[in-house]
């Protein structure tokens, strides 16, 4: 009767009472002013679809240290579907760890008893390097196609090649011998529109037909990739690095990896890029890898049957994506391990540095941009960096991190209002607005026109002896003798000055519409946007520098390294530092970051300034906000993403965050005999919970398990199926030994093969800090809240979320002063002097349902209950 007491008042009266009435893991989460709704399609808000009828996305409840045992060791006949997962729903990585261990042990106890089973031993061994390997093939030679096809694409804005028309501007006049140096891109071959259609090569109706057509050319391919995206593949659109990082947390998200957003995001991206849109193919290209590595692994059972090992492959595919990129292989596995993964074991680590390694060659073998390297702006400098150049180099990491926080800020609420309008459900003809409104004001400035990956080729480049770009246009000293490469600093002359007021204008404009780009529903990425105002920025300090050092030598600063006639100052080192400032002030990528751009150069002497710019960067960002851009879209678009970069410092204990509430119904629970198969149906039908505590019976209310609604709905319908005597009235026995019934029963169902054992727990007054921690590293989905063994409430990866985000929000948590104070639980004595009665150390009022509660009673049950 004791537990009866503990059950009605207490913890269990109006106090932690259900799970919660919303039905999934990640429902509800009020943050930013965003509502993060579940049960509202996300994806398809994200693509502007109708919500399917009956979809819920809910993540299932359930975990386990060692619940593959009981799936694997106890179930003499498995039954199909039982553990796995649906759409929209979290993984359980400890037990899909412990299934693997099992499947590992069978493997290595049977693969001495003949040669088959020592080939198939040997086969799951390299199962991994294999599917790494064609992951690594798969993702170079796609990156190779993009790159041709996008530089292709990109010219055809402008001109044609009569000769060749698979030939992009600058392979048709390869073999031209009509090509002067000065006017290098200008060949009889290759035939700008004004001349194929009106016949004029120069004059205002050149110009004006030149303008015409490329406005055509990029509102069609804005135009074609909106409707594939929308039509085909609505999962190909974004970026795609938020949802990346999302699934390799755990979060499962069926069709966003699948064969028709490969070949759609690859050919949408090849459009997008070419329409002139402020966007970049790199962060997509990551997303491409990813499907690659997730068609492949469906070829191998250790990998299509376990989500935890499919996740190892999804971490080197999105190394390799970045390989192929940026040409940066080492900087891939850094940026797989650094800003996506979410489990990386030293496995892992090695077959991501093996898959970006098959990657780079396979892209340096197709050789794309035809200058034998892997990327379009590799450049190399031949003057060092001096120390007094530490200080606008780390000016450039504080513009860099201003510039992400303003981003971060800008970006995230135009896609709220995106998301909150009628505007967000007419993607088309945001695409359509977009892209016009660039290519109308691109045009006119040279540095807009060009492809962005050309601009920033143009900004890291250095001043020799043979360029012509205005920005080269410095007055040269008449009485030099000779070509050298080192080119002293010399006066600034008017092309650089004119080429200072055009950069000016690209860098506001550049800002101005990556800001309404990044987001909208084609595929696009943000890294090279972002290293292009970073580029455009770097490269006006760089010449700014030069200039200073040039006309004032004689100051102390420059007066050690800077002599007459010393080329002391490179303009194309501040773009390289600038773009890296920026891109970290977006990403917050700090380690693969300076790698990457390192790789970029080939030259180990900058790590120094490039060091101190992303850290500023990174600094100054973290100032106005500690989010990343993708985690911010993580937390717009609602998806359930623990970051462990998040710091929990609050005092909030596992009973404040728990469920249920004083105004959820009861919890609802199992017991281990004494339940028919017609109640737990009545009860997974009257209710949305994904998982339901097991407990020995209503009066001692002690935990033995958990059991997870998809699988009893399994277990249930298969054993009315493959059962005979199996009906309503049937008994079901989650315990070991089934109870002595009478002769006239029905068969007993026993499910205790599908129950979790050893449900992960946590104490009432285990703190928060404490609990985040645990669902961080163990990947969790929900742990059960006791006290001395009976089961109080459960904590959700839900609840975590919205937890946190009330705390963000500087919404105080509800809980009673006391607390915080040591004793957790009310004064010892009640209001008549007399001592409180006590169970398991909790005090209680005494029982007596005939006589009302006193006012202090009554305060105290509502002070200490949430």
């Amino acid at each position: 009767m004791e537990s009866e007491q503990l059950f009605h008042r207490g913890y269990y009266r109006n106090s932690y009472n259900s799970i919660t009435s919303a039905s999934s893991d990640e429902e509800l989460l009020d943050g930013a002013g965003a509502i993060m709704d579940f049960q509202t399609s996300e994806d398809d808000n994200l693509l502007d679809g109708d919500t399917a009828a009956g979809t819920h996305y809910t993540m299932t409840n359930g975990g386990s240290i060692n619940s593959s045992t009981h799936l694997l060791d106890l179930l003499d006949e498995p039954i199909p579907g039982v553990g796995t997962y649906d759409d929209f729903h979290t993984i359980d990585w400890v037990r899909e760890k412990c299934k693997d261990r099992e499947r590992h042990r069978r493997i290595n106890s049977k693969k001495k008893e003949s040669a088959w089973e020592m080939t198939k031993s040997l086969y799951d061994a390299w199962s991994g390097w294999l599917v790494v390997t064609l992951t690594g093939l798969a993702s170079g030679a796609l990156a190779g196609l993009i790159d041709i096809a996008a530089d292709w694409m990109t010219d055809l804005k402008e001109g044609i090649c009569l000769s060749a028309l698979w030939y992009n501007h600058e392979q048709c006049c390869w073999g031209s011998n009509e090509t002067t140096f000065e006017e290098r891109d200008k060949c009889p071959q290759w035939k700008t529109w004004a001349e194929l259609i009106i016949g004029q090569a120069e004059g205002p109706g050149s110009y004006i037909m030149n303008y015409i057509m490329y406005i055509f050319w990029a509102l069609s391919f804005a135009f074609l990739a909106v409707s594939l995206v929308k039509v085909f593949a609505p999962y190909a659109c974004g970026s795609g690095i938020p949802e990346i990082k999302t699934i390799l947390s755990g979060f499962i998200i069926r069709g966003y990896l699948g064969k028709w957003t490969l070949m759609i995001k690859t050919i949408t991206l090849v459009l997008a890029v070419a329409s002139g849109l402020s966007l970049g193919k790199e962060g997509p290209l990551v997303h491409v890898a990813c499907c690659c590595g997730n068609i492949f692994s469906y070829l191998f059972p250790k990998y299509s049957t376990n989500e935890a090992k499919k996740r190892e492959v999804l971490s080197a595919a999105s190394a390799a994506g970045v390989s192929v990129a940026f040409g940066a292989p080492i900087g891939g596995v850094l940026f797989s391990l650094e800003e996506v993964s979410y489990y990386f074991p030293l496995k892992t680590l090695w077959r991501s540095f093996f898959a970006a390694l098959v990657a780079a060659f396979v892209l340096r073998s197709i050789n794309p941009f035809g200058n034998s390297r892997l990327v379009l702006f590799y450049v190399e400098y031949h003057t060092p960096w001096y120390l007094f150049e530490l200080f606008p180099f780390i000016l450039l990491g504080v513009f860099g991190g201003l510039w992400g926080a303003f981003f971060i800020r800008a970006n995230i609420a135009w896609c709220r209002r995106r998301k909150s309008t009628k505007f967000g459900k007419y993607p088309v003809l945001e695409v359509i607005i977009v892209a016009a409104i660039t290519a109308v004001i691109a045009f006119p400035n040279p540095y807009t026109r060009l492809n962005t990956s050309e601009l920033i080729k143009e900004l890291f480049t250095d001043c020799g002896p043979l360029e012509s770009s205005s920005l080269c246009d410095y007055r040269n000293d008449m009485n030099a003798s000779k070509i050298v490469d080192d080119i002293p600093d010399r006066p600034a002359g008017v092309g650089v000055y004119s080429a200072i007021w055009q950069l000016c204008l690209a860098l506001i404009f550049k800002i101005i519409m990556t800001v309404f780009t990044f987001g909208i529903k084609v595929p696009s990425g943000l890294f090279i946007p972002s290293m292009a105002i970073g580029a455009i920025a770097g490269r006006i300090v760089g010449i700014a520098v030069e200039q200073l050092a040039y006309y004032h030598h004689d100051w102390f600063i420059f007066k050690e390294w800077c002599e007459v006639g010393a080329d002391c100052i490179t303009p194309g080192l501040y773009a390289m530092v600038g773009a890296a400032a920026c891109l970290g002030g977006v990403t917050r990528m700090t380690v693969s970051l300076v790698v990457i751009v390192f790789e970029l150069t080939g030259g180990l002497e900058y790590i120094v300034p490039l060091m101190a710019a992303v850290m500023t960067s990174k600094w100054v960002g973290d100032a106005f906000g500690r989010e990343g851009i993708y985690e911010a879209h993580i937390r717009l678009n609602g998806y359930p993403f623990l970051d462990a970069k998040e710091e929990f410092t609050h005092t909030t204990l596992a009973a404040d965050v728990m469920r249920p509430r004083r105004s959820d119904p009861p919890l609802a629970v199992l017991t281990q005999d004494n339940m028919t198969v017609d109640d737990i149906e009545n009860m997974i039908n009257e209710t949305s919970y994904n998982g339901f505590p097991v407990i020995m019976s209503k009066e001692s209310q002690r935990l033995v398990g958990f059991a997870l609604r998809r699988d009893l709905t399994i277990a249930i319908e298969s054993a009315r199926k493959k059962q005979e005597g199996i009906v309503g009235s049937s008994r079901v026995c989650f315990a070991q030994h089934t109870p002595s019934l009478p002769a006239e029963s029905p068969r007993p169902l026993k499910l205790r093969s599908i129950l979790d054992m050893s449900p992960f727990t946590v104490t009432d007054h285990t703190p928060m800090e404490i609990v985040v921690d645990i669902f961080r590293k163990l990947g969790l989905r929900q742990c059960l809240v006791t006290h001395n063994g009976i089961v109080l409430g459960i904590i959700t990866k839900k609840n975590i979320l919205e937890h946190l985000e009330q705390l963000k929000q500087h919404v105080e948590p509800l809980t009673p002063p006391w607390h915080y104070n040591k004793k957790r639980y009310p004064p010892s004595y009640g209001p008549d002097g007399k001592p409180r009665p006590r169970f398991n150390n909790v005090q209680l009022s005494p029982v007596d349902e005939d006589r009302e509660e006193t006012e202090e009673e009554v305060r105290l049950l509502n002070s200490t209950i949430l």
